[in-house]
């Protein structure tokens, strides 16, 4: 099953872009995109800004973000290089904090015991906030505490 946006359900209902709020160490995001854009921003208040979008717009306000040249996002004040266990550490945390939203959850249940891909997602680390690998682990994971 090929998680899209644009997909219908339960696909669609588990992209990045669904608007499924969560909260994460306090800050309250309104999408996992709208969360995994604010990564490229470096002020708090920025990050807590763009937390609160939703699919195209969150995607739309981190687009110019030139992060890939030093690897480095931020969480909450602080610098993240993109390829550590700290950055994969705090995906875990964001997905599980995810996890607690009972429409996310409805969705990924749904899925039953199809393999889900992300075809359109990069593959490279260095050119992704979110490779395909690490989004639908993820999800694989996730759907196996269910």
């Amino acid at each position: 099953m090929d998680i899209r946006s644009k997909a219908g359900f339960p696909a669609g209902s588990l992209s990045n872009f669904a608007p499924h709020p969560f909260v994460l160490d306090g800050v309250e995001c309104a999408s996992m995109e709208g969360f995994l854009q604010s990564l490229k921003f470096a002020a708090p208040d920025m990050q807590a800004q763009v937390c609160t979008l939703v699919g195209a717009k969150a995607k739309k306000r981190g687009a110019k973000k030139n992060w890939q040249q030093t690897q480095t996002l931020h969480w909450r004040g602080e610098a993240i290089d993109r390829h550590s266990d700290a950055y994969q550490a705090l995906l875990d945390r964001a997905f599980e904090a995810l996890a607690g939203n009972a429409g996310f959850r409805r969705a990924l249940a749904a899925t039953g015991t199809a393999t889900l891909t992300h075809t359109m997602g990069r593959r490279k680390p260095s050119e992704t906030i979110l490779t395909r690998q690490e989004f639908t682990s993820r999800l694989h994971r996730l759907r196996g505490t269910l």
